[in-house]
């Protein structure tokens, strides 16, 4: 299998609730998107908003599940001011501070948030993991 992901759904509670919130972020939504799903192109990497029951019936598999899902999402940034602007404009659309910006134990600086349905995105500031021109991280 090649490494690479082409695309990250994620199946939300409200769909136009989760085209709002990530509109509010300043997100643009594809024309490729539809009524049931909202799609957003994120450097090489497609997100994808999609009902929750109808993502689960796609995967024929159940809907039922809450808590801590085991992953979260993340944004980089090329500072610290810019996590703490970061995090402040996710809260103003609508998602919840999860954990304050502080250092990280390895020498990064980084928050957390969830967006409305719970899905974790932490905002970080990683020195040692570059942005390129385009703002996107080079791994060494």
């Amino acid at each position: 299998m090649k490494q690479s992901i082409s695309f990250l759904t994620l199946g939300v509670a409200d769909l136009p609730r989760s085209r709002a919130f990530y509109q509010a972020l300043g997100w643009r939504e594809s024309e490729g998107s539809q009524e049931s799903v909202a799609f957003y192109q994120v450097g090489t990497l497609a997100l994808a908003l999609f009902g929750r029951a109808d993502l689960a019936e796609d995967a024929a598999t159940s809907a039922v599940g809450s808590g801590f899902p085991g992953f979260s999402l993340a944004h980089n940034v090329a500072s610290e001011d810019a996590v703490l602007d970061t995090l402040a404009d996710a809260v103003a659309a609508g998602g919840t501070l999860v954990r304050p910006a502080d250092r990280a134990p390895w020498g990064g600086f980084r928050g957390y948030f969830s967006d409305p349905d719970g899905f974790l995105w932490e905002v970080c500031y990683n020195p040692f993991f570059p942005l390129d021109a385009k703002g996107f991280v080079q791994l060494p």
